[in-house]
């Protein structure tokens, strides 16, 4: 009996004193951070991949009683992508904390769509935290770059889409150099001699990459739509594009009416011949280079027939009877 009693005893005071030393190297071990340190957590990192990333950074000691401890709190689904800079001798519990509240956190990672209008960029940025969504936009589109010598009308058509660890409050100043030098940077290198083969500026062909970017559905079919504009230059041809008209009115619409097309703007390309003053929207990569990469054909005429794919035209009559098979 006395043997069982001290086996007991011993068992007990070995997990007092595991208890102890876990206690202590979550609430009570400051010797972690050593210094300042900063982490980037890449996104759709788990938490278990989270803990390693800390302990590799010397910020948190022990992973897996960290993980435990999180785990025990529901804090493992909280933890957060992005940058974070944890200030020296912090305990587990604090580093948790600021982890999962965003107390220490510098920089937080966002998406821009391909296609999205400095408008809808600037209301991303507030709804994701960055700022207020008019000072963004009042910035977007008063600002300029210089583009292959060209100072631009704007940053519309600039901003590349792409996803970015963008500083918390981050100014319109910061966000548009981010995007812009991601811009330069996938911009084809040729691009230059490519646009003045065609008659055109750098920035006059990111405008018409912008309509393939709003218009085109399928990667493969933005070099045909980019042909298709130049023959209707070429020609002399209105471009008539709906996303033309889209960009100027002034709150989205899906569908364009027909007074809609008697609209009194330089952007509308039913109206007047050539390209619009501007950008109507930033372009991804693929239309860029489609933009410069025109595919050659006789076609004129478009239409969208569902699926992610249009249906070419090369002659009017042919265009009317895609619209009455396709757009029912």
């Amino acid at each position: 009996m006395r043997a069982i009693r001290l086996v007991v005893f011993v068992v007990v005071l070995a997990v007092a004193a595991v208890s102890a030393w876990i206690a202590y190297g979550i609430f009570g071990d400051r010797s972690r951070p050593a210094a300042t340190t900063g982490v980037v957590i890449p996104q759709g990192s788990s938490f278990a991949g989270i803990a390693s990333q800390l302990h590799a950074a010397g910020i948190i000691g022990n992973t897996q009683t960290f993980r435990l401890y999180a785990k025990a709190l529901h804090a493992d689904t909280q933890a957060r992508a992005g940058e974070f800079r944890f200030a020296p001798h912090q305990t587990e519990a604090e580093i948790l904390r600021r982890l999962t509240t965003g107390g220490a956190q510098i920089a937080k990672w966002i998406t821009i769509p391909e296609g999205y209008t400095a408008k809808q960029i600037a209301a991303q940025l507030e709804n994701e935290g960055f700022g207020n969504a008019q000072s963004y936009a009042g910035a977007f589109l008063h600002d300029t770059i210089v583009v292959d010598g060209f100072r631009t009308a704007n940053m519309e058509g600039y901003l590349f889409p792409d996803t970015y660890l963008m500083p918390l409050g981050a100014s319109p100043s910061t966000v548009e150099a981010i995007m812009s030098a991601q811009f330069l940077k996938e911009l084809p290198t040729d691009a230059a001699r490519k646009a003045r083969a065609r008659g055109l500026t750098v920035p006059q062909a990111v405008t018409l990459a912008s309509l393939i970017e709003r218009e085109a559905k399928a990667d493969d079919e933005r070099p045909l739509m980019a042909g298709v504009y130049y023959n209707r230059l070429r020609l002399g041809m209105p471009l008539e594009v709906d996303a033309t008209i889209e960009y100027a009115l002034p709150s989205h619409q899906t569908v364009i009416t027909y007074s809609d097309l008697r609209l009194d703007s330089p952007y509308n390309t039913y109206l007047h011949q050539g390209l619009p003053p501007t950008p109507i929207a930033n372009p991804g990569r693929p239309s860029l280079v489609a933009a410069l990469n025109p595919r050659p054909s006789e076609y004129l005429y478009y239409v969208y027939k569902g699926h992610g794919h249009s249906a070419f035209a090369k002659t009017l009559s042919e265009q009317n009877a895609n619209v009455a098979k396709y757009l029912k």
